[in-house]
Order: structure tokens, then sequence, then C-alpha cells
């Protein structure tokens, strides 16, 4: 499947948002950079849908003008003025060529989604790869009211419970693309939040 992170040259904060072009031109989170609308028609004319994996700042400031943009249906878990199906846990949906499974998987946000295929994790926050504060295999900060350490661990548990074995390719909501061993990826992000050690100790 061909996936582009559009967010990939933005300046300033922002998560990264994933063009799946394919049988189902997809776009995972709309990030908060400015001219991501430009971003995505260099690789794509129209888009046939627009996930959430949540709905923190970073993940939707562009989200009304993508949606002005380009007149996708949106897919989210929680309510949102513009939502136009409700994803829910165990749902399955086309992105880009690939059928994934929806894993609610809250602790960082209580509203968050995965989406798993047989050869893909898109991640959103609750697991990444790097992120400055650990490599290879980190996990969604938790440390903000309303967020929750323990329920994190039992979301990265389901997926690792629901995640096919093969997969290859992780798209996580910042920090870089991983191909290769994702279940290692995320098993080592599970034991580093099971020792509950402060994920940014300075702060």
């Amino acid at each position: 499947m061909e996936v582009h992170n559009v967010t990939a040259d933005a300046e300033t904060f922002t998560c990264n948002a994933y063009l799946a072009v394919g049988e189902r031109t997809t776009l995972v989170d709309a990030g908060a950079m400015d001219g991501v609308v430009d971003a995505i028609r260099e690789r794509a004319d129209s888009l046939d849908a627009v996930v959430l994996t949540h709905q923190h700042g970073d993940h939707v400031q562009q989200l009304d003008a993508v949606l002005d943009a380009f007149d996708a249906p949106l897919y989210a878990y929680a309510a949102h003025p513009r939502r136009d199906r409700a994803l829910d846990d165990g749902d399955t949906l086309l992105v880009g060529d690939e059928e994934c499974e929806v894993v609610y998987t809250p602790g960082h946000a209580d509203d968050h989604v995965s989406l798993v295929s047989d050869a893909s994790l898109f991640s959103g926050d609750v697991v990444v790869h790097d992120d400055g504060a650990f490599d290879d295999g980190s996990f969604g900060r938790t440390d903000r009211p309303g967020q929750s350490r323990d329920r994190l661990i039992e979301s990265i548990e389901d997926l690792l419970a629901r995640m096919p074995d093969g997969v290859e390719h992780m798209y996580s909501g910042h920090g870089g693309v991983f191909h290769g061993d994702v279940r290692e990826v995320v098993e080592r992000a599970l034991e580093r939040a099971e020792r509950r050690e402060p994920k940014y100790p300075d702060e």
C-alpha cells in the first residue's frame, strides 16, 4: 500500500497525517500543518474518507480545511460536528488497499482508536517507534488530566492480542515510520509503559 506522511515538512508541532492511496484513498488524521491540503493534492485528486485516531488538537487542527477541500466523509470514535460515521471497536474499514480492524485503545485519549490490517498498524499516539523520549518502542503520554497509564497498558495489551503476526509497517502519530517486526516494537513499548516511569521526567 502506498502511504505518505503529508505533514512531514511541517515546521511547527503537528501529528503525522497519513495519506493511504489506493482503492479507497484515505487520510488518517488531519494534523496541524498549514498547507496540508496542498500536500494532499500533490498525491491525490480526491479523498474517499478521513479517519481520526483521536481528537487532540495536533490531530484535528486542519480537519475543517481538509473536509472543506475534499468533501470526504469523516470517521471518528467520539462525537464531532462533522462526523459522518461513528467508529466502534471491532469495526472494519478499507484504508487505501488494506482492510483494517478498528481497535479501541484509550489511555492517552478517551476516544483513541488504532487501525490494524494484516500488514500495517496505524497506531495514533498509543504506540510510536521513536518520539524523543524512547527509541524503538515508545507510548503516548499519560500525565495530563483525563489520561491513564493503567488504561494505556490495557490498550497496548489488547492491541497485541488482536494484531496479526507479520505486521510490517507502523504509521504512528509522532516520530518516524517503522518497517520491520512491528510486534517487537509494540512489546517494547508495553514493557516501558509497565515500568511506570515518567515519560518526560523533566516536565
